[in-house]
């Protein structure tokens, strides 16, 4: 039995997937309580649920205990068994908002991850799966030793609110990652786009094709989107159209920027394609402008690869540090007792004249040397 000393507390619902996600990992018991206390609605909501659910999947001998009210958890972490696995997504989130879990997850597995999650593909809230595709993978590439078995693939469409959009996931399992020293981003060199439009008009990608096109190609003459238009059985439940742009540097780092419309239902105005478009365009030139050596979306997981990369000195470009990931470096503090050192980068003579780069950091630290103790050889 775990005794109580070791039992990590917190309270209030906020960054839960973090919290799970660490615990699993580092293999300590965590008891959050005071969860929406005070709300109309105290307690857990269906897709934090949801998300435990899918964590008792892949996982062997994990615990949790709810208080009648649903305030108050009680996780104990069972081993990381992963393999196949089917899971339906609560239409509430997005995929994206499980999927980022599994792959932080995936390579610590007893068995290689093949989970198929189905539920809304793309929505106002979280990551779209296109965004967690052309921007998290190559994250998580640069940190498996070999990527052969790393695979993603969109079988199904759904747009919020009811759905019906599937995708596949596969990742390799690791004895461990690698440590990594990426300083230099390079210069963009290509944009690349897709334009999804399900249960709408195929004129609707074309207008957003156009939009944000005339917006890109003032900068770089690069520039290819695609248009995916779906139909039938795998075009979801609910209409929509939206886009995904990349940004792809000389380096091998992905910038990304989207936009969905307005999901039906949901009292907000309809969605205008062109506007769709020219917002994803300025998203993208945001995220490039940031900076960093990966997309500010997911800085989470590069702080947490570099934390559990072998006992060496690791050290990472990114721009200004989201909220989010303040959070999960203090979570990495609590629960790997691991600190980073975040130093402000030195522009060259022709950025500061330009006034380019960005509020860019080197985040840089010495690994803790995680192992997946499943697997006998790299």
């Amino acid at each position: 039995m775990t005794s109580v000393s070791t039992i990590i507390h917190f309270k209030g619902s906020n960054f839960l997937r973090q919290r799970l996600i660490l615990s699993v990992l580092s293999g300590k018991p965590v008891r959050i309580k005071e969860i929406r206390q005070y709300d109309t609605e105290p307690g857990l909501r269906e897709f934090e649920v949801n998300l435990i659910r899918l964590l008792d999947k892949i996982t062997n001998g994990t615990q949790i205990e709810l208080n009648a009210t649903g305030t108050s958890i009680y996780f104990q972490p069972g081993l990381l068994i992963g393999g196949a696995v089917e899971h339906d997504c609560c239409k509430q989130r997005g995929i994206g908002y499980y999927l980022e879990v599994l792959i932080a997850l995936a390579p610590f597995c007893k068995k290689a991850i093949n989970a198929v999650l189905k539920g809304v593909t793309n929505n106002l809230e979280d990551n779209s799966v296109d965004c967690i595709m052309y921007g998290a993978l190559p994250i998580l590439k640069k940190f498996l030793l070999v990527d052969d078995g790393l695979e993603f693939k969109i079988t199904k469409r759904g747009m919020a609110p009811e759905g019906g959009g599937e995708v596949i996931f596969k990742c390799p399992i690791r004895k461990q990652l690698k440590s990594i020293q990426f300083t230099d981003p390079g210069k963009v060199k290509r944009i690349r786009g897709m334009v999804y439009a399900v249960r709408v008009s195929p004129a609707i990608a074309n207008r957003i094709v156009d939009a944000a096109k005339g917006i890109l190609l003032k900068f770089i003459p690069d520039v290819y989107i695609y248009t995916d238009h779906h139909k039938g059985a795998s075009s979801g439940k609910s209409p929509g159209f939206g886009i995904c742009l990349t940004a792809e540097t000389t380096n091998g780092v992905f910038y990304t920027g989207e936009m969905t419309s307005n999901p039906s239902g949901s009292g907000l105005p309809p969605s205008v394609p062109e506007d769709v478009g020219k917002e994803a365009a300025y998203n993208l030139l945001e995220e490039i402008h940031s900076g960093g050596c990966g997309d500010s979306a997911f800085q989470s997981f590069i702080g947490l690869f570099m934390a559990l990369a072998p006992k060496d000195v690791s050290k990472y470009q990114i721009g200004p540090l989201s909220n989010y990931t303040i959070h999960f470096l203090r979570h990495i503090r609590d629960f790997l007792g691991l600190m980073f050192k975040l130093e402000p980068w030195q522009r060259s003579e022709e950025e500061e004249e330009l006034k380019l780069g960005g509020n860019k950091i080197i985040l840089s630290c010495v690994g803790i040397g995680y192992s997946n103790l499943s697997k006998k050889a790299l």
